[in-house]
C-alpha cells in the first residue's frame, strides 16, 4: 500500500457501498461525481486491489470490498460517536444524543414527549433515527435505543420502561357508515388495514384467526404511522398503541375489551455510555414520560 487512505476515502468507500453507484453516493455526501470516482479510483491503488465492477445495476461491490464493509461502518459509527461525545461540555446537560424508535413512535409519540425535555436542557440536541430494525447499540450506531423486543447482547444497560396493549381503532367516518363491530368475528365483515410482510406483525395478526389471512386487509403496509393513517381517513380498521389511539381526536376505539397484543417498551444504551450526563437525563425522561402514559 503506497498511501495510507485518509477516514473520508473510508467514508466515500462506505457511502458507494450503501448507495451502489458513485452517483448515488456523491448525493449523500454533498459531493460531486467525478471527486467520488477519483477518490475511489485513489483508494483502489492504495489498497491494490479492486472494490468495485461495474454491472447493469450499477456497481457491484467485490468480495474484497464486503469484507470491508464492517469495518468501514464501525469507522463510520466511531466517528459518529466522536463528534457526539465532542459537543458535550463536560458537568453540562448539553450536546447531541442519537435514539433510534419504531416508527410509529417517532411520528406519534416522541416528539410530543421530548419537548417538555428540550425546553428544560435547551443545550441539549436529539438525533432521531426511525427504523423498526434493530439498531447496533453495542457498535455505538446509535447511543439509545427504544425497542419494544428485550434485548439479549452483553455489554447492554436495558431497562423495560412500560408495557401496554395494542387494540383496533376506526375513524368517526367509517363506523357511520359501517357500524360499530362488537366482536371479533363482525372483523370479517369489515375493512381491515394490516401487516404487508413484516414476519412479527403477520404472527400477532393470525391471532385473529384462520379467517383472517393478508388478503382480508383492504390495506397492506408495513409503516405503522401509514396504517393509523389509514385509519384516520376512513379506509377501515387499524391496530395502535391503545394510549395513543385514545388521545387522538380523528380515532374511536371498537372492541374495547379486546387487546389484540400486549407491547413492551424498553431503553438500550450501552453500558459505557450509561453514566453520561446527557444521556442519563434522555433515559430517565423517557421512563418517566412512558410510564406515565401507560397509565392514562
Amino acid at each position: 500500500m503506497s498511501n495510507t487512505p485518509s477516514w473520508d476515502d473510508h467514508r466515500i468507500f462506505l457511502a458507494v457501498l450503501e448507495a451502489g453507484s458513485l452517483a448515488g453516493a456523491a448525493r449523500a455526501l454533498g459531493l460531486s461525481h467525478p471527486t467520488v470516482r477519483s477518490r475511489i479510483e485513489a483508494l483502489e491503488q492504495a489498497l491494490g486491489t479492486v472494490l468495485f465492477t461495474r454491472s447493469v445495476n450499477g456497481l457491484s461491490p467485490t468480495e474484497t470490498a464486503e469484507a470491508l464493509r464492517e469495518a468501514a461502518q464501525t469507522m463510520a459509527n466511531a466517528a459518529d460517536l466522536f463528534q457526539r461525545q465532542a459537543s458535550a461540555p463536560t458537568g453540562e446537560i448539553a450536546g447531541s444524543v442519537r435514539m433510534s424508535v419504531p416508527d410509529i413512535m417517532g411520528v406519534e409519540m416522541i416528539p410530543a414527549m421530548l419537548q417538555p425535555m428540550l425546553v428544560a436542557h435547551p443545550r441539549l440536541r436529539i438525533e432521531l433515527a426511525l427504523s423498526n430494525a434493530e439498531a447496533d447499540v453495542l457498535a455505538h450506531e446509535v447511543d439509545i435505543a427504544v425497542r419494544t423486543v428485550a434485548p439479549r447482547q452483553g455489554s447492554l444497560v436495558a431497562r423495560k420502561i412500560a408495557r401496554y396493549p395494542i387494540g383496533f381503532f376506526a375513524s368517526p367516518a367509517y363506523l357511520e357508515r359501517h357500524g360499530v363491530p362488537s366482536r371479533v368475528a363482525d372483523l370479517a365483515h369489515h375493512a381491515l388495514v394490516g401487516p404487508d410482510r413484516n414476519p412479527t406483525d403477520l404472527a400477532i395478526a393470525a391471532r385473529l384467526g384462520p379467517n383472517f389471512t393478508p388478503d382480508h386487509f383492504v390495506l397492506r403496509t408495513d409503516s405503522h404511522p401509514a396504517q393509523v393513517s389509514a385509519a384516520r381517513s376512513g379506509i377501515g380498521l387499524a391496530v395502535c398503541p391503545i394510549p395513543l389511539g385514545i388521545s387522538d381526536p380523528g380515532l374511536v376505539r371498537v372492541l374495547p375489551d379486546f387487546d389484540l397484543h400486549m407491547l413492551e417498551v424498553w431503553t438500550v444504551t450501552h453500558e459505557n455510555l450509561s453514566r453520561v450526563l446527557r444521556i442519563r437525563v434522555v433515559l430517565d425522561h423517557l421512563a418517566a414520560t412512558f410510564a406515565n402514559l401507560a397509565t392514562h
